[in-house]
């Protein structure tokens, strides 16, 4: 009983301590993070299809690459 007990409270203080530094703290954020990142690149591309604002731009692109190239 007091062996299992020593285990138990040296597997929770790892824990505490590895946890206080740093480690495994940001463990399963990437996923959150890119697919929030999804989101939003998916949001400003519709915005921009919604707005009509894809010929512009397009036109915009033609115009500066047309003007570097000298045609």
């Amino acid at each position: 009983m007091v062996t299992r007990t020593k285990h138990t409270l040296r597997g929770w203080r790892r824990t505490v301590v590895s946890r206080m530094r740093g480690r495994g703290r940001d463990a399963g954020a990437g996923f959150v993070e890119y697919a929030g990142l999804m989101i939003i690149i998916a949001g400003i591309f519709t915005l921009i299809d919604g707005l009509g604002l894809d010929g512009l731009i397009s036109g915009a692109i033609l115009d500066a690459v047309t003007s570097v190239i000298g045609g």
